[in-house]
């Protein structure tokens, strides 16, 4: 098998993956259901019984169904999802209405956030200082970019659960790369952005001088503060924004 072909059949099993996990995610397999069998899902999907295989083991690894001799595929409780792992996340994030990801979202961050900030202050390395600093001079450095700042601001949020220094947080930081895109595009249509600035800067100088509780009470100040300015750009029309990934035409 050529690298292109190799490629495009691993591209092909993620595809498979995708379409199976949004239909479990969906309620389309309930669970403790059994799976349609390969030959089924070759004939729905249009696909080889190797894409099917591969695509299930996927779905085996991040939880959602596990294989039972004689018996088939059968769906486990979303309880018993890998619920950190970046697919299940990002199907989550596609199947939710706006407000109740945000609301979740905004729960997990003021139950971590500060205390990661906290913990930052306390443990970071100079290596981490420089990491939040460069990504706070992109974070100025954006402008009027939405797109930019949307980067810089995930990367300055990733670099304070990597300065913990406890890999327990770490994993974190890489949900909140894939979790908070959403939340941060709907938060960048706002005017708010001079005073979110001061706000990281702020959280930023407390990180680098190694003061934890000007850490936390920055981060709480900061969370206070984005929860408003997203309900305040949601409120005018009382609809949800288009998605980020509507926005940039994904």
């Amino acid at each position: 098998m050529t690298n292109r072909n190799w490629a495009d059949s691993f591209k092909l099993h993620l595809r498979v993956g995708d379409q199976i996990g949004l239909a479990i995610m969906r309620g389309e397999f309930a669970p403790g259901s059994i799976l349609p069998t390969e030959a089924q899902f070759c004939q729905t999907l249009g696909v080889s019984r190797t894409a099917v295989r591969e695509a299930v083991r996927g779905l085996i690894a991040k939880g959602l169904v596990e294989a039972r001799s004689k018996l088939g595929t059968r769906v486990r409780a979303p309880e018993d999802w890998n619920q950190m792992d970046p697919d299940v996340l990002k199907w989550r994030i596609q199947l939710a209405d706006t407000s109740t990801y945000l609301e979740k979202m905004f729960q997990l961050r003021n139950a971590v956030e500060p205390a990661a900030a906290e913990n930052a202050a306390m443990y970071a390395r100079e290596v981490d200082h420089d990491r939040l600093s460069e990504a706070f001079g992109l974070m100025e450095a954006a402008g009027d970019d939405n797109a930019a700042w949307v980067e810089a601001d995930l990367a300055f949020h990733k670099c304070i659960y990597i300065a913990t220094r406890n890999e327990f947080f770490w994993p974190i930081g890489q949900l909140f790369e894939i979790g908070l895109r959403e939340m941060f595009s709907i938060a960048a249509l706002g005017q708010h952005r001079p005073r979110a600035l001061e706000e990281h800067r702020d959280l930023r100088d407390a990180i680098l001088r190694k003061d934890p509780a000007a850490a936390r009470e920055a981060a709480q100040v900061m969370l206070g503060n984005a929860r408003t300015d997203i309900d305040i750009i949601r409120e005018p029309t009382g609809t949800k924004p288009k998605r980020s990934a509507d926005r940039a035409g994904e």
